[in-house]
């Protein structure tokens, strides 16, 4: 086991400016045990009194080598771990892993599948931006917003639990498909949950949009340029709240995005409140999506019937041994995959999530890479905070929608 050494002021020379080395302004940890972090999270901030002179984001301290564990794992086996990634979108993580191998493989998915998909990713993009609403507000001290999107993110997990069995790490996006069906409440539960979310919504926005203490702390705070942004490879919310429309689902559609009419809000403001005021038109968006997906759904097999990717269904499994040992050899040994390498992304609530993945011609995937939005969109916070006072550097980090599971790995 290598000795471990403690950290000296040398090592930081090079990041802080001649002053803090001076003494003239302080350097103070933010983190990594912090709540305004949203996670694991440690800045190192140098200041002149309560002004931000410089901020250093130091992540890692929740690596776990997904990336690499996955890699030892076989294609179907591997999924699970993308679960972990960013917690917050965990069907929308499945649904990008397994986009890339349907693209390695050349495997087909159903209509009805792909309806599927659509509406519960859209269902998890709106429970994560309810998350980080009610985050955001509790950091600026809206103690009731965190209540109300609590309220409503937990029909959403019901919903999940549904059609998985889990609330969280689903797994139910499959290769070839999903896991299974929708029950009959399936339906019903969506329904309920479009009828009353607008309405909550716009609570939402009764709280907040025109409250002078909110837009005090949020208006002309931490600007993001279209050129800082596009530079440092910002993608999501942040990208299109500095006047730059991008969303994967309108400019290279995935799963019959193409076939749904919704809008891409982009406003040209680049600051916090901007961020916020895109964020709360997806939760309206992605409704929409939602409703039309439900209204289209078709009838029809959920996984693609080619068996040398998808387990036979159990119904078969009763009456058939072949299909029997067929189901076994699957699970335990695992499919073929070519030797070449893909990229398939998704548009996830942070933006773009990619994955790098390639075969060697065994079960098991010789590379596997993600292109997680969280790292990149962190990365640009130093040039957003700097001149502000630390409590504006709450705003603006909450205004990120950062998951260190998803920049750490």
């Amino acid at each position: 086991m290598s000795q471990i050494e403690e950290v000296t002021i040398d090592q930081y020379k090079h990041l802080v400016s001649e002053r803090a080395l001076s003494g003239e302004t302080m350097l103070l940890n933010m983190g990594p045990q912090h709540p305004s972090t949203h996670g694991v999270l440690r800045l190192l901030l140098e200041l002149d009194g309560e002004v931000v002179i410089n901020c250093i984001p130091d992540i890692g301290f929740l690596h776990t080598g997904i990336e690499k564990n996955m890699e030892a794992k076989t294609y179907q086996k591997a999924e699970v771990m993308t679960d972990r990634l960013d917690y917050m979108n965990t069907m929308g993580n499945n649904l990008a892993y397994v986009m890339a191998v349907e693209k390695l493989v050349d495997l087909d998915v159903p209509p009805r599948a792909q309806a599927l998909r659509v509406i519960l990713v859209e269902l998890q993009r709106i429970a994560s931006h309810l998350v980080w609403l009610g985050t955001s507000g509790l950091d600026l001290a809206a103690m009731s917003m965190f209540l109300y999107c609590f309220r409503e993110r937990e029909q959403i997990l019901d919903i999940f639990e549904l059609v998985s069995g889990q609330r969280m790490m689903t797994t139910y996006i499959r290769p070839g498909g999903v896991w299974r069906d929708v029950p009959v409440e399936f339906e019903t539960a969506v329904r309920d949950f479009i009828k009353i979310f607008p309405k909550r919504i716009d609570e939402y926005e009764k709280l907040l949009t025109k409250n002078p203490l909110f837009i005090d702390r949020m208006v002309n705070i931490g600007y993001l340029s279209k050129e800082t942004a596009l530079s440092y490879g910002v993608t999501g919310p942040m990208l299109r709240a500095s006047g730059v429309n991008w969303d994967l689902r309108k400019v290279r559609p995935y799963m019959g995005y193409e076939q749904y009419d919704f809008n891409v809000p982009v406003l040209t403001e680049g600051d916090t409140y901007a961020r916020y005021l895109v964020r709360i038109q997806e939760l309206r968006e992605s409704l929409k999506i939602v409703e039309q997906a439900l209204n289209k759904l078709p009838m029809g097999p959920v996984r693609s019937d080619n068996r040398k990717f998808v387990p036979p269904p159990r119904s078969e499994i009763g009456v058939s041994m072949e299909a029997l040992i067929h189901h076994f050899k699957l699970w335990t040994e695992g499919f073929l995959a070519p030797d070449a390498s893909i990229y398939s992304a998704i548009e996830s609530p942070r933006g773009e999530l990619g994955v790098l993945l390639a075969g060697d011609g065994g079960p098991k995937p010789r590379r596997v890479h993600m292109r997680t939005p969280s790292f990149d969109n962190l990365s640009v916070l130093p040039e957003m905070v700097k001149g502000h006072l630390v409590a504006d550097l709450v705003a603006v980090l909450s205004s990120t929608d950062i998951v260190l599971g998803d920049i750490d790995r």
